[in-house]
């Protein structure tokens, strides 16, 4: 693949090539040298309080597709594992059931709920057995807003509390620990374009007049701005005269501002966006070079917000958006169009994002 370049200055640089939302060989480059380095959304803890709680599930399903488990051992610990029996491939868990161990239902190899090698039955004989390849290999995983959220990390280039440390700095005084899942509002959204064409529109307001009728009156687009970090950006969303906004504490540092909403996207491909409500995770999950799966996932706060302000009719601003999206996949397929420029007012989000590509992929 011909080596990525972004400049660095905004009013110098230019877009990713076309060829980065259609080439299937540069979708494939990036599974191990962005995806498998990042620190990816595994859901909360609130069913992992038992011990002897086993959850198997998939990292990144579609596009990664590592067979993993969560386990709670009985000294309340709690570890990450490959769920692939050492022994011949086999899924080790296979439901979410609570158990005293792991057994491979296969051949009947067992492992503790650490992960470490117990047991195999036909196995005399065998020299150098067992080792320390035979337990199941521990993941990286941190846990973030008071224990409620879980993360997992292939091989992570750095520490998720560096990732989102300007996010804890910003919101560490809202308390994440009560916000609860509400399934029944939850969606999920097929996208017939790249992933990376639906973080690009995300991560910029500039279309907002010209898309979100709505949204754009809940918030002052004049107003509108963008903060850059290492590994994560804020859009900062601010309440006209007689929207709903944030009731601050005076310890927040934005104490004073009508803020109707803290966007914030993590790299690569994780939005946190919180309103007055509560908290709206978007996971945007790659499933091929033209197709993309994003799951809405609200945490509530306070119930009687919901309908009302920048967090209110997240449905209809979605379905604008894929339509544009879908739009610019098509459009970025033509022979005519390889790279743009950016808006240095609004498209310092884009930038970031095409930057860290850039540096992931080079």
């Amino acid at each position: 693949m011909k080596k990525l370049e972004v400049h660095p200055d905004i009013a110098q640089a230019a877009t990713l090539p076309s060829s980065f939302y259609k080439d299937p060989a540069i979708y494939e480059e990036t599974k191990e040298k962005v995806f498998a380095r990042s620190w990816q959304w595994v859901g909360d803890t609130d069913d992992l309080k038992a011990p002897g709680t086993v959850r198997p599930f998939t990292l990144l399903e579609g596009c990664l597709d590592e067979p993993l488990v969560i386990t709670r051992d009985f000294d309340d610990q709690l570890h990450l594992l490959s769920n692939v029996c050492t022994h011949r491939g086999m899924l080790v868990a296979e439901t979410g059931d609570n158990a005293r161990y792991l057994r491979c239902r296969y051949h009947g190899r067992r492992f503790g709920l650490d992960g470490c090698f117990q047991a195999m039955p036909e196995f005399e004989g065998v020299q150098g057995f067992p080792s320390p390849k035979d337990d199941l290999p521990k993941v990286a995983f941190e846990t973030w807003g008071q224990g409620k959220f879980l993360w997992a990390s292939l091989n992570p280039a750095v520490s998720l509390q560096e990732v989102l440390r300007p996010i804890q700095e910003r919101i560490g005084w809202m308390p994440l620990r009560q916000f609860y899942f509400e399934p029944a509002r939850a969606r999920d959204y097929l996208v017939r374009a790249n992933w990376a064409l639906y973080c690009d529109n995300y991560l910029e307001g500039f279309h907002i007049p010209f898309i979100h009728a709505s949204l754009n009156t809940a918030i002052d687009y004049g107003s509108y701005t963008t903060e850059v970090y290492d590994w994560c950006n804020l859009q900062l969303g601010i309440a006209p005269p007689g929207e709903p906004c944030f009731d601050l504490p005076k310890d927040s540092p934005d104490y004073g501002q009508r803020i109707a909403a803290y966007y914030y996207w993590v790299f690569p491909n994780l939005m946190l966006n919180f309103y007055p409500w509560g908290l709206s995770v978007n996971v945007v999950r790659p499933l091929g070079p033209e197709l993309t799966k994003v799951s809405f996932l609200p945490y509530i706060w306070d119930a009687g917000k919901l309908e009302a302000g920048a967090g209110a009719a997240l449905d209809r601003v979605e379905r604008e958006d894929e339509v544009v999206v879908e739009a610019v996949q098509k459009g970025v397929k033509s022979r005519f169009y390889d790279r743009g420029r950016f808006s240095v007012a609004r498209e310092q989000g884009v930038h970031h994002f095409h930057r860290l590509l850039a540096e992931a992929l080079g």
